[in-house]
């Protein structure tokens, strides 16, 4: 593959390139993509800026049918997306294929916003004055994006973004390039003008920085690790320019005495070991009231002793790779670290081959029992298929060790009483709220985003999205013939 630069596909200035593997059979390569450097995001910024003007120009309905078209194209390419998805990343084939869909679905949302408001009309203390908001757009907006959603996370940050009348430059994961160089083609394919959306691919310490720090780019919208978003918000900060960070998170399910323990059960598993736990929202920590402890227990070692783990492309799949050889060690340690501080691995957490025997990045799914509130297993992110058990004496101490983290992205508590409910939704620390339903998981047409050190208090996807993609201009107009 290439960069996408100007409406032309075109190699690295560098003339450099990586080759990416895939995660399953690690000797099948995907293919080759360029090993971009700050030359290329000087030419893409270039590029975008002077589309910009054209851009801004054209009504919002023709951008939205832009939009639309992309999503008709991506429909139709979704079968073939959600293989190169499955080869590349690792995520099971399944889930891939509905990712397809869910970044059609994100497309054609954002083209019917083009349709609705752009602003607001206000009763002024001038009876004889028109006083209005209008929302206009930034300029040209980086986007950097990582390999977990290769699909829906662009689309959710580059169609509200082109909508609204910006231009991008967008970086996507290393590890996802060529899913993402599919997600282009079909918005080129679709007529969006050269220049509008440019595509540089190459590492993140070098491109997302290059990004970050380049005068002309006017905001930045990041999903990725904590390190990289606090990096990009120092420069990003230090410049004046707009900031929008998701980051990660270290998601609680409280099952209280009274829940539905079968219910609790799968929706947990599920949550917690789905695209192999490479989710912020995945569920990483069951807070349970001592009652129903060890039924749950059970319960849960059960159904993790039923999970499939092996070749992504197979049907029957729950469980992929890891994505990465980095990944791979990083969650090992993460284990071998809680069990040095006293946790109990109950069932998982060893290495697996992959499909006939081949090198793969895989790991049997862990679940892990006298976890301590402070340990790292309770405490840090692990982003792989990994699960901890926390014994609570009531409701009050649930909701205590589930705020007892420093991230506030998505939480879930499983009762049948109304009450603990509203009260679970009212006083946990978290952007997301489930009640009997599972951690992961998000609505296309609502907002999106997390609290403490889970995001930068911003919101995307659904209304919320044109909260960061534009600006506000407040206008009063008063007829000159009026004394």
């Amino acid at each position: 593959m290439q960069n996408f630069i100007g409406g032309e596909w075109q190699d690295a200035e560098s003339g450099a390139w990586y080759e990416r593997e895939n995660p399953a059979r690690t000797r099948d390569i995907i293919g080759r993509a360029p090993l971009s450097d700050a030359r290329d995001v000087d030419r893409a910024v270039a590029a975008a800026k002077a589309a910009y003007p054209a851009w801004r120009a054209m009504s919002a309905p023709a951008r939205g049918a832009i939009l639309h078209r992309a999503a008709d194209c991506l429909a139709a390419k979704g079968p073939d997306l959600a293989v190169l998805m499955a080869r590349e990343t690792g995520k099971p084939i399944v889930e891939a294929e509905a990712e397809a869909v869910r970044a059609a679905d994100i497309l054609r949302f954002f083209a019917a916003e083009a349709e609705r408001s752009f602003g607001e009309v206000y009763e002024g203390r001038d009876a004889q004055a028109l006083l209005y908001t209008r929302r206009t757009p930034l300029g040209v907006v980086g986007i950097i994006s990582p390999w977990n959603f290769p699909l829906a996370i662009p689309a959710w940050k580059i169609a509200p973004s082109l909508v609204f009348g910006n231009t991008v430059v967008f970086k996507p994961s290393r590890e996802a390039a060529h899913t993402a160089g599919a997600f282009v083609a079909c918005l080129a394919e679709a007529g969006l003008p050269p220049g509008v959306l440019n595509l540089v691919v190459g590492g993140g310490e070098t491109i997302g920085q290059a990004i970050a720090a380049h005068p002309d780019v006017v905001a930045v919208s990041f999903t990725g690790s904590n390190a990289v978003g606090s990096t990009l918000a120092q420069t990003l900060t230090a410049r004046g320019a707009k900031i929008q960070l998701e980051l990660g998170g270290k998601n609680p399910a409280v099952v209280l005495a009274d829940a539905d323990l079968d219910l609790a059960t799968e929706l947990i598993v599920l949550g917690a070991v789905q695209n192999a736990g490479q989710r912020c929202t995945a569920t990483s920590r069951v807070i349970v009231e001592r009652d129903v402890y060890e039924p749950l227990r059970e319960r849960l070692l059960e159904r993790f002793s039923e999970i499939t783990v092996g070749d992504p492309l197979d049907r029957g799949t729950l469980v992929g790779p890891l994505v990465s050889a980095q990944r791979l060690k990083a969650v090992l340690g993460m284990m071998a670290r809680g069990e040095a501080e006293g946790a109990k691995r109950l069932y998982g957490g060893e290495r697996l081959s992959g499909p006939g025997g081949e090198d793969g990045y895989f790991v049997r799914p862990a679940l892990f029992d006298a976890v301590s509130p402070e340990s790292v297993l309770a405490q840090e992110e692990i982003f792989g298929p990994v699960l901890s058990i926390i014994p609570v004496r009531d409701f009050e101490e649930g909701i205590a060790v589930a705020n007892g983290v420093r991230y506030g992205l998505s939480a879930a508590v499983f009762t049948n009483r109304l009450d603990r409910a509203l009260a679970f939704a009212e006083r946990i620390d978290a952007g997301v709220v489930r009640i009997n339903g599972q951690t992961a998981g998000v609505e296309p047409h609502v907002p999106f985003g997390g609290m403490k050190a889970s995001s930068s208090y911003s919101r995307e996807q659904g209304r919320a999205a044109i909260e960061f993609f534009t600006q506000t201009k407040t206008v009063t107009i008063r007829p000159p013939s009026v004394s």
